[in-house]
């Protein structure tokens, strides 16, 4: 409810037990993908994290953001959007 997402990133400074639960269940989610579920990593649970929008995955939302980031500061400087 602070933040208004579920994106945690794995290292999380304001919490970093919450960061390496989150990363554990990325990566109990790779196996659980694959055929291998974990104990700890029903398929119960992972309805339970979908409802609440839980990012099973941050690397392409972090990659465009800092991409965004770079091209709005592009245009800051240059003017235009031209790359």
């Amino acid at each position: 409810k602070e933040f208004g997402h579920a994106r945690v990133p794995n290292i999380f400074a304001d919490n970093q037990a919450l960061g390496t639960w989150v990363a554990t269940q990325r990566k109990f989610y790779k196996n659980f993908q694959k055929g291998n579920p974990s104990y700890s990593l029903t398929k119960e649970r992972v309805q339970l994290l979908n409802k609440i929008g839980f990012e099973w995955s941050l690397a392409s939302i972090i990659s465009w953001n800092e991409r965004y980031e770079q091209l709005v500061s592009f245009v800051k400087k240059f003017g235009h959007a031209r790359v």
